[in-house]
């Protein structure tokens, strides 16, 4: 069939929701919960997203678990099961999205195995449209080009399908891969392995290593903050938060009683950070500091060049491998719409609450936001408010003025007075409870 074919529809009445993993069907499940019809997409044959080993675009590898517990990560409205752990596999997680998916009747909406190729306004030169129909192009599993008018669209691919390789100076001459490759710890039987990256997959990942390989080594650009996954007995984000305290007196104090557990971290060479607590994702993981104490894993200094097999560092040392596993994040990628259409500035888009278009009143992103503890909760909100405020626009009710002004800018401050790290991987960080309170603020308001 050729693939330059397309096929027209006209779904004026729906929203086109992009993305069938957890932000996908948390967008479509308030659609449906306000009555609002729409069409999802979704590239691989089921739901759950990177959560989803079997779709392709997945990254996420057998070992790969939550780092934050089940209960402060699930559904408020749909309960992880009592039989699943505290810290869930990508198993449980995909069966869990599934359940999601089968209880609402989501799986009906979506159409699987189409990758979206295009987002379009279709009255882009009549700028006084702020809600125009929207032209969506996709690809169904046979190739075959489509096209279908939408009343507005629901952007939800996640931000974490896109590796972000670094660039080296110097030829590597064995295997040098991005983590969003790697699936099973088989890959470093017998090998000398650099993980370059200390971030949370990358410590996951060289705690699979240790078992298999012949030697492992981290190298960290920076310092970080380890945070185990049990406390008291308890998993650590359940246990403390009743009584809330200032930030500047919540990381002197954290910090403290962290240290407690962990220790000083630089004592096995690794850099101290150079920031305060919660001005960057913290690591949430038990093994990594047992490894590095038990010497089954070496901290190495920044890279500063290769040469064969032999990798140079910055404090003039060096050491060769089989493989070097870049644990180097994602970029937020949308590669179906113009950056501009997205208010794109600097290394993200500049959406109202990292939702809302400031252009157009039927344009929105969800799961674009990254936080400590955040869990799916806080994305499910997100959809709550996307929704109740297409309708309330929708329906011309003065419930949605305030917003459609607000969201022309300029954003709340969202930091919880925390001074982020200028990083791409923070550019669409959040304060956890200064977002949420803001978003069910206004909620309540439509």
């Amino acid at each position: 069939m050729s693939t330059n074919h397309k096929d027209t529809k006209n779904h004026a009445e729906k929203y086109a929701v992009i993305g069938a993993g957890p932000s996908g069907l948390a967008a479509a499940r308030n659609l449906q919960k306000q009555g609002l019809p729409f069409q999802g997409f979704e590239a691989h044959t089921d739901v759950g997203g990177l959560w989803n080993i079997d779709n392709p675009r997945s990254t996420v590898y057998e070992s790969a678990h939550l780092i934050s517990s089940k209960s402060t990560t699930e559904f408020t409205e749909f309960p992880m099961r009592a039989e699943v752990a505290d810290y869930p596999s990508h198993k449980e997680m995909r069966q869990y999205f599934m359940d999601f998916a089968e209880h609402f009747g989501l799986r009906e909406h979506f159409n699987f195995g189409c990758r979206v190729q295009s987002v379009s306004p279709v009255c882009e030169a009549d700028s006084s449209d702020k809600a125009p129909l929207w032209q969506v192009e996709w690809k169904d599993e046979s190739g075959q080009l489509h096209s279908g008018v939408f009343k507005g669209v629901v952007i939800a691919n996640g931000t974490l399908a896109e590796p972000n390789m670094p660039a080296f100076k110097g030829k590597f001459a064995g295997e040098l891969l991005h983590t969003s490759a790697y699936k099973h710890a088989d890959l470093f039987r017998n090998k000398r392995v650099l993980i370059v990256g200390a971030g949370n997959s990358g410590c996951d990942i060289a705690v699979d290593a240790v078992h298999f390989a012949k030697r492992v080594d981290i190298s960290m650009r920076r310092g970080y903050y380890f945070v185990p996954k049990y406390v008291f007995g308890k998993p650590a984000d359940t246990v403390g938060g009743k009584i809330k305290l200032p930030g500047w007196l919540k990381q002197k104090v954290d910090s403290v009683v962290l240290g407690w557990f962990t220790g000083d971290p630089s004592r096995f060479g690794m850099p101290k950070p150079d920031y305060k607590m919660y001005e960057s994702h913290p690591v949430v993981n038990s093994l990594i500091l047992h490894h590095l104490g038990h010497g089954d894993i070496q901290v190495k200094a920044d890279i500063d060049h290769f040469d064969g097999h032999a990798v140079h560092f910055k404090d003039g040392k060096k050491q060769d491998y089989d493989l070097i596993l870049c644990a180097t994040g994602y970029h937020l990628h949308y590669p179906f719409i113009r950056k501009e259409l997205l208010n794109w500035e600097g290394m993200a888009p500049n959406l109202y609450l990292n939702i809302f278009s400031p252009q157009f009143d039927n344009l929105a992103v969800m799961g674009m936001i990254e936080a400590s503890g955040i869990g799916w909760q806080g994305r499910y909100e997100q959809g709550e408010l996307m929704a109740k405020f297409f309708k309330a626009n929708a329906e011309g009710k003065p419930t949605a003025l305030a917003l459609k002004r607000a969201k022309t800018g300029p954003n709340p401050d969202m930091s919880g007075g925390y001074s982020y790290l200028k990083l791409e991987r923070m550019a669409y960080y959040v304060h956890k409870d200064t977002y949420r309170n803001m978003i069910r603020k206004l909620s309540a308001t439509l």
